[in-house]
């Protein structure tokens, strides 16, 4: 008995190892720009603390595109084998799917591509660059085995708050990768959500918000980071701002969704969806529609 029993126990190892490879998921998410992305929560002085919040638990419907382009099961930190010269913590990107999955149990399985980069700047990412061919492949990767891409998740910006110069020019150069992106992946109509800064690491944070928040492209949507709590660095947003935040971006998500139903293919639609870009912060909701704005 006692043999038949320790048989059962590798049986089980085994089954709960290779679970990650054989879901596939249906609903894929890019996740791009630089650290805050990548997630420094609980990062001080160059060490993590290890602490993973509830929200932000592995959940055996949520998988991430590992550095080797295969799908594993997803947990913190994301960014690890990704922003991998970097010491990383607690990101959005956990309790942005659990959140979703909270919301709606029947969505079915999540793909999180990890993307982002620490310490990068806008024109680093601009099309032809080393860190936009990787994010196309691993896009293209994560959709070899089926699945859509519901969306682009991108918090970026610290970095070119350095020089008026760099905050300047932010907006041309933003709007530009988000349409060579769409352009690139064949989806002209794919989600953007983005987060407008938090924080810089220069004097003209306030440029780059403005910069962010007066983007008007279809199917973008902002959510706004001010007024998170930051980590002592005065740069990082904390863990629990970071769940905060993923929460945000998925109720900022599930607003996108007809009647709350995944997007069926944004990469192969040709219909046309209006979908003004407005910005949501945890204390209120902005939304912009032909430049008028409106506070709830």
């Amino acid at each position: 008995m006692l043999p038949l029993f320790f048989h059962f126990l590798v049986l089980l190892a085994h089954a709960s190892s290779v679970r990650p490879q054989q879901l596939q998921p249906k609903n894929i998410f890019i996740l791009a720009g630089q650290s805050n992305m990548a997630g420094r929560g609980g990062v001080v002085n160059g060490a993590w603390d290890g602490i993973v919040p509830p929200q932000c638990q592995p959940n055996h419907s949520i998988l991430r595109l590992s550095a080797n382009l295969a799908w594993v099961l997803a947990q913190e930190p994301l960014h690890a084998d990704i922003d991998a010269n970097k010491t990383n913590g607690v990101g959005p990107g956990m309790a942005f799917a659990n959140a979703v999955l909270s919301k709606d149990p029947t969505f079915g399985v999540i793909g999180l591509v990890p993307c982002a980069i620490g310490g990068t700047s806008i024109s680093e990412w601009g099309r032809g660059t080393s860190l936009y061919k990787r994010l196309l492949r691993r896009a293209q990767a994560a959709l070899q085995d089926g699945g859509t891409i519901q969306a682009l998740l991108w918090y970026q910006g610290e970095a070119d708050t350095v020089t008026k110069a760099a905050a300047d020019s932010y907006q041309a150069k933003l709007e530009s990768f988000f349409s060579d992106v769409r352009e690139d992946l064949k989806s002209p109509m794919l989600p953007i959500i983005q987060v407008a800064l938090a924080s810089g690491s220069g004097h003209f944070v306030d440029i780059v918000r403005e910069a962010q928040l007066g983007i008007d492209l279809l199917d973008l949507r902002t959510v706004d980071a001010k007024g998170l709590p930051l980590e002592p660095d005065g740069l990082h947003i904390t863990t629990q701002a970071q769940v905060q935040l993923g929460q945000m971006l998925a109720a900022t998500f599930l607003q996108l969704l007809p009647s709350g139903r995944p997007i069926l293919s944004p990469i192969h639609s040709s219909a046309p969806r209006r979908c003004s870009n407005f910005v949501l912060d945890f204390g209120r909701s902005i939304i912009k529609m032909n430049q008028h704005y409106t506070i709830r």
